[in-house]
């Protein structure tokens, strides 16, 4: 990874709400990250991967802390990180506590290497964000599923039949329901013995499951930029990073309406057509 080359002194920040973000849903760091890549683009990549979000990652910094390197190298480098699905450049729109609206310009960086449809589809808004982990102790389902004997005596569990149980109850956590709602579930309108909780238990969690709820949040708004030429492009004509023009391919015609008058000239040929078609019937 060329550490030599690493400058004693801190990493530069960029301006607040600028630099590098990292893409969500990255595999974990390991010995075997960027060995695919040529040596410039391994150690430059490895670089900017231990760097925190924030940091400024533009060709002249990096060229200034990366000394083997000058701008142009790093330049170079830095768009054939965004061809192998590391790195990508664009903006997103903002919106401040007050309701204010604005356009930020945003670097993604992302240890595992991304395809163009992944980018595309992170480009709508489509990949989910990352979620912190769980922790490793007693989860919450299996909390209120450890306290249910004490709610309904009858509907007692064991550890393993708790243990069990979780992931269904994670599932209603998941879609909105809170433990008060979950308990209600789970002990109204009981009979009068119980000879099988868990089995009663797993019947209701999955017959009574609240449906997903309808995402209500807007997505976000984002634009990917050409590593070549830096214009704004949209996600489907974007391949390893470049638009069609840069790749010297003619870009998709856009789609134009039909004047007024082609319209009505169609109309009336459709008309004619299907008169034509009702007379020959009744020959």
């Amino acid at each position: 990874m060329a550490d030599e080359q690493l400058s004693p002194a801190p990493h530069p920040l960029a301006k607040p709400g600028y630099g590098k973000r990292s893409a969500p849903g990255q595999r974990p760091p390991s010995a075997s990250d960027f060995v695919q890549l040529p040596p410039r683009e391994r150690s430059i990549a490895g670089y900017i991967d231990r760097l925190t979000d924030g940091s400024d990652i533009s060709y002249k910094t990096l060229a200034e802390v990366l000394p083997l390197y000058g701008q142009r190298a790093v330049s170079t480098a830095l768009n054939n990180l965004v061809r192998a699905g590391h790195l990508r450049r664009g903006r997103e729109q903002l919106v401040s506590a007050s309701g204010t609206e604005h356009w930020v310009t945003r670097t993604w960086w992302s240890r595992t290497a991304r395809d163009d449809d992944w980018w595309a589809a992170f480009q709508r808004g489509d990949v989910p964000e990352d979620t912190p982990p769980r922790r490793q102790t007693r989860s919450r389902a299996f909390i209120l599923l450890a306290a249910l004997g004490r709610e309904a005596p009858m509907m007692a569990l064991s550890d393993a039949e708790c243990a069990a149980l979780a992931p269904l109850v994670t599932e209603w956590f998941d879609r909105g329901a809170d433990e008060r709602h979950l308990m209600h579930a789970l002990t109204a309108g009981l009979p009068s013995r119980v000879h099988r909780p868990f089995a009663l238990a797993r019947t209701r969690l999955t017959g009574k499951i609240p449906p997903v709820p309808i995402r209500t949040d807007p997505p976000p708004r984002r634009v990917l930029e050409c590593a070549r030429c830096g214009g704004p492009a949209r996600p489907e004509t974007l391949v390893a990073g470049e638009c069609a023009a840069c790749r010297g391919q003619a870009p998709p015609p856009p789609r134009t309406a039909l004047p007024p008058a082609q319209v009505h000239a169609r109309a009336a040929q459709a008309r004619a057509a299907a008169t034509r078609g009702l007379e020959g019937s009744h020959v």
